[in-house]
């Protein structure tokens, strides 16, 4: 059920952003034990003047391949979310040469009665979820 929305610069080939997605994907099923087909994945490609994405203070450098992902989600745990977090940076780095530098991830939390997947219900309140 997390919806997950990637920012990035545009120019990448369909095939690395599907590798990308899928990466993120598996890394959220395993970080938040969520079903395989339980997958929600928006992508917006900006033109690199769009996006301003600097370090905090952290002392690195963002490239090109700088990848931005906010997740709406219901409540989870510190420690889930560190785990996604770190399967992110590793698996992103190791499978698609997005180096840890360039990845940004927000959590936003939400709860039963903020989701309808179709037909005009809460599928969480209704008990079909």
């Amino acid at each position: 059920m997390p919806l997950l929305r990637f920012d990035l610069i545009e120019g990448r080939s369909e095939d690395n952003l599907r590798k990308l997605l899928d990466t993120a994907h598996r890394a959220m099923v395993e970080a938040f034990s969520v079903p395989e087909r339980d997958r929600y994945q928006i992508v917006h490609q900006h033109p690199a003047h769009e996006l301003i994405i600097e370090d905090t203070g952290l002392g690195f450098t963002r490239t090109r391949d700088v990848v931005i992902i906010n997740i709406v989600s219901k409540a989870r745990t510190s420690d889930q979310k560190e785990r996604l977090y770190a399967l992110l940076a590793q698996r992103l780095e190791a499978e698609c040469g997005i180096r840890p530098e360039d990845l940004m991830v927000s959590i936003s939390e939400n709860g039963d009665a903020d989701w309808s997947f179709g037909l005009g219900e809460a599928q969480f309140l209704t008990g079909k979820l």
